[in-house]
C-alpha cells in the first residue's frame, strides 16, 4: 500500500503510520494502553425511517381524530375505486384519500375548487413515504356548530341500528293507495301527484299535511305519519302502501326538521315501507338514512314509488307474445301427438279389421275345404262299399213300405172325413169358411156351404131350430 495514502482519521498522517503499534515509534519506552474505541453513527434503512416516523405520528392524539378545512384540489378515482384528492390553503397542501367504502357512505364527491371540511386520520403510506389524511367523513365547509350536531345525532343513532341496510323493506310492486307527508302548499304536491298521474295512474293519492320547516315542523312531520299509519279508505278499507315524505330544496337549516330526532324515528318505525324525498339531489338529511328508500329529489321519489305504465305495457307485450309462443309450440306437440295416434289407429281401423279377419276368413275355408275333401273322400268310400248292398236293402225297405203304405190307407180311409161323409153325413161351412157345429151360431138368412161325399151345395139358412127331435 502507498506511504501518500492517508487516513480519514487525520488526512496529514500517512495511512500506514495508524497502523504500527504506538511503542514503535522513536524514543518510544513504555507500552501504551488503547484508545477507547467511539461508537460510529447508527445506520437506518428507509422502512425504518418510515415506520419510525408513522409511529411518532399515531401518537400524536389530534392527529388521529382531525378536522381539516380547506380547498379541494386535484382529484382522481383509481380502479378500484378509491378517491384521491388534495386539500390546500394559500400556504400548504395536504394529500387525502376516501377509501371506496366510506365512499359509499358520504352523501357528496369531493370536487376540485370545492371548500370542504374533512374528517379522519393522518397516516403515514410507506411504499410512497408520504403522509396523508385517511377520511372517513365529508361536509360542505362553513356549516360549523349545526354540522356538528348533525354528526353527533347521526353517530347515536347509527349505533342504534336506526340506519342499518338489513332493516330497509322492499317497495310494493304495484300500489294501490300512496300517502304523501308534505305542505300542502307548494310545488312539491304537485309534482308527486303530477308524476304519479303519468306513471301509474291506478295508484291513489292521500295527503297528510305538515309543516316541513321551523320549530313547530319536526311535531307536524310525526303526526302527519301518525295519521297515514291509522288511515283507512272508508269505502274499500285499504291502507296506503307506501308514505312518500318530502319537502323541496334548502339550506341545512331549512331541511334541520327532517335531521330532527322524532322525525328520524317516526320514519324508521312507520307500518309501511317509507320514501325519502328531501331536497335537492345534493342534500341529504337523516330521514334518507332512515327511510327504506332515498330519492335525490320529491320527483324521483314518485317514480320510484310506482312502475312506468309504459314498461308494464311492454312486460304484457313480452308475456303475450312467450304465451302465443308457448301455445303455439303445445298445440304443434298436439298435433304431432294426433298424427301419431292416427297412425297406430289406422291398424284398428274397421276396414283395416275387416281386411285382416277376410284375409283370417280366406285362411280357414282353404283349410276346411281340405278337410272337408278328405271327408268326403272317406264318404265316397263308405258310400261306394254301401251302394253295393243298397239295392237288396233298397227293395227290401221299398217292400215293407208298401206294406205300411197300403196298411196306413185302409185305416185312414176308414178313419178319415170322407168315408163318414160316403155313410151320409156333411159338413158344413159357414160363409167365412169356419165349420158349423152348433146350429145357434148363425142367424136365418146366412148363406153356408154344405159339402158331401161327392160334390158340395151352396144353400142360405130359412129357419134355425133346436137340435132336440
Amino acid at each position: 500500500m502507498s506511504d501518500e495514502r492517508r487516513s480519514p482519521l487525520d488526512p496529514e498522517r500517512p495511512w500506514n503510520d495508524w497502523l504500527r503499534p504506538a511503542w514503535d515509534e522513536p524514543g518510544s519506552t513504555t507500552v501504551p494502553q488503547p484508545a477507547p474505541v467511539t461508537a460510529g453513527p447508527r445506520i437506518l434503512s428507509v422502512v425504518e425511517v418510515t415506520r419510525e416516523i408513522r409511529d411518532r405520528l399515531r401518537a400524536v392524539p389530534l392527529l388521529r381524530d382531525l378536522w381539516v378545512e380547506g380547498e379541494v384540489g386535484q382529484v382522481s378515482l383509481s380502479a378500484a375505486g378509491h378517491c384521491y384528492f388534495t386539500l390546500k390553503d394559500d400556504r400548504a397542501q395536504l394529500r387525502a384519500v376516501i377509501f371506496r367504502d366510506e365512499r359509499r357512505a358520504i352523501p357528496f364527491e369531493p370536487r376540485t375548487g370545492l371548500r370542504i371540511v374533512a374528517h379522519g386520520r393522518v397516516d403515514v403510506f410507506e411504499q410512497q413515504g408520504a403522509y396523508q389524511l385517511y377520511v372517513d367523513m365529508l361536509q360542505p365547509a362553513g356549516l360549523g356548530d349545526l354540522a356538528l350536531r348533525l354528526e353527533a345525532i347521526k353517530a347515536r343513532l347509527a349505533a342504534e341500528g336506526l340506519f342499518e341496510a338489513g332493516r330497509k323493506r322492499p317497495l310494493p310492486a304495484w300500489p294501490r293507495l300512496i300517502g304523501v307527508a308534505t305542505s300542502a302548499q307548494g310545488a312539491v304536491l304537485h309534482d308527486i301527484s303530477r308524476v304519479l298521474e303519468r306513471r301509474w295512474p291506478l295508484a291513489g293519492v292521500v295527503l297528510s299535511p305538515c309543516l316541513v320547516q321551523g320549530d313547530a315542523a319536526p311535531i307536524s312531520i310525526v303526526a302527519a305519519l301518525r295519521r297515514l299509519a291509522a288511515w283507512r279508505d272508508p269505502s274499500t278499507g285499504l291502507r296506503p302502501e307506501i308514505v312518500i315524505v318530502a319537502r323541496g330544496g334548502g339550506s341545512l337549516e331549512d331541511l334541520w326538521p327532517f335531521n330532527d330526532e322524532r322525525v328520524v324515528r317516526a320514519v324508521a318505525t312507520h307500518p309501511v315501507p317509507v320514501i325519502s324525498g328531501v331536497g335537492h339531489e345534493t342534500d341529504v338529511t337523516l330521514t334518507d338514512f332512515a327511510a327504506d328508500l332515498r330519492a335525490a329529489t320529491p320527483s324521483v321519489a314518485a317514480e320510484l314509488a310506482v312502475p312506468a305504465r309504459a314498461d308494464q305495457a311492454a312486460a304484457l307485450r313480452a308475456l303475450r307474445a312467450r304465451l302465443d309462443a308457448g301455445a303455439q309450440r303445445s298445440l304443434r306437440h298436439a298435433g304431432d301427438a294426433v298424427t301419431a295416434e292416427g297412425r297406430a289407429l289406422d291398424h284398428l281401423h274397421p276396414a283395416a279389421v275387416l281386411a285382416g279377419e277376410r284375409e283370417r276368413v280366406g285362411l280357414l275355408l282353404d283349410r276346411a275345404r281340405v278337410a272337408m275333401d278328405g271327408r268326403l273322400g272317406a264318404a265316397r268310400t263308405v258310400l261306394g262299399r254301401a251302394g253295393e248292398r243298397l239295392p237288396l236293402a233298397a227293395r227290401g225297405r221299398v217292400v215293407r213300405a208298401s206294406t205300411s203304405l197300403h196298411a196306413a190307407h185302409a185305416s185312414l180311409l176308414a178313419l178319415g172325413p170322407y168315408a163318414t161323409l160316403e155313410r151320409g153325413y156333411a159338413i158344413v161351412r159357414d160363409e167365412r169358411g169356419g165349420l158349423l157345429r152348433d146350429a145357434s151360431t148363425i142367424t136365418p138368412g146366412a148363406r153356408v156351404d154344405v159339402r158331401l161325399a161327392r160334390g158340395a151345395l151352396d144353400a142360405r139358412v130359412e129357419h134355425v131350430r133346436d137340435s132336440q127331435p
